[in-house]
C-alpha cells in the first residue's frame, strides 16, 4: 500500500506554527494548487489543501514561508476526526508534510536570504493522534522518530538569469505531450 502526495502550489496566507502541550512545534498551512484543466468558462480553478509540518521542519517554514510564496510539498493524507462543542463528528483530510522546498528566491518575496530551489525535510510525525482528538496535542509523546531535519539544494550565490535551475518555472514555451506520453 503507497499514501505519497507531491503538490505543487502558492500558500493562501502565512503559516501558522503553535507548539503541542509537550513543547513539540507544529504549523499549519494552505496550498493553492491549480488544477491541469479550465472550466467551462475558460478560467482555471484551484483546490486549497491544508498542509501540516512538524518539529524542525514546522519551525523552517514558519520562518520561511509567506503567503503566495511557490512551493512544493512531499508527504501523505492524512483523515483525523474529532468530536466538535455541538456534539457532531467532524472529519479533516490534510497533507502531512515531511519535506517542503521552496520554489522561489525569498528575495523575490522581499528577504535577504536565496534559498532558490532549497528544500526541507523533517523526521516523522509526532500528532499521535488516534483520530479521536481535534487538536494536535493528545499523545504527542508516541509515534514519530526524531525531529532532526535537513537541508539541501541549490544555494550557489550566482543569481544570473540565465543560469535557471527551476524545472517548474515557466519559460513561455507550450508542452508538447501527446496522450502517448503518459503512463496512464
Amino acid at each position: 500500500m503507497l499514501n505519497r502526495v507531491i503538490l505543487i502550489g502558492r500558500l493562501t496566507r502565512d503559516p501558522e506554527m503553535r507548539y503541542t502541550p509537550a513543547g513539540v512545534a507544529v504549523t499549519q498551512f494552505t496550498l493553492a494548487v491549480d488544477r491541469p484543466f479550465t472550466s467551462g468558462q475558460g478560467e482555471r480553478e484551484a483546490d486549497f489543501i491544508p498542509v501540516v509540518t512538524w518539529r524542525q521542519l514546522a519551525e523552517t517554514c514558519a520562518n520561511y514561508l509567506r503567503k503566495g510564496r511557490l512551493t512544493a510539498v512531499e508527504g501523505r493524507i492524512q483523515v483525523r476526526n474529532y468530536e466538535n462543542n455541538e456534539g457532531k463528528r467532524v472529519y479533516v483530510t490534510e497533507v502531512i508534510a515531511d519535506n517542503v522546498r521552496f520554489l522561489e528566491s525569498a528575495s523575490r518575496d522581499g528577504g535577504s536570504r536565496d534559498d532558490s530551489g532549497g528544500g526541507h525535510s523533517g523526521g516523522g510525525n509526532a500528532s499521535g493522534n488516534s483520530g479521536n482528538s481535534g487538536g494536535y496535542g493528545g499523545n504527542s509523546g508516541s509515534g514519530g522518530s526524531g525531529g532532526n531535519a535537513s537541508y539541501g539544494g541549490n544555494r550557489s550565490g550566482n543569481n544570473s538569469r540565465n543560469n535557471n535551475n527551476d524545472p517548474f518555472s515557466d519559460d513561455g514555451r507550450p508542452i508538447d505531450i501527446s496522450e502517448d506520453d503518459l503512463p496512464f
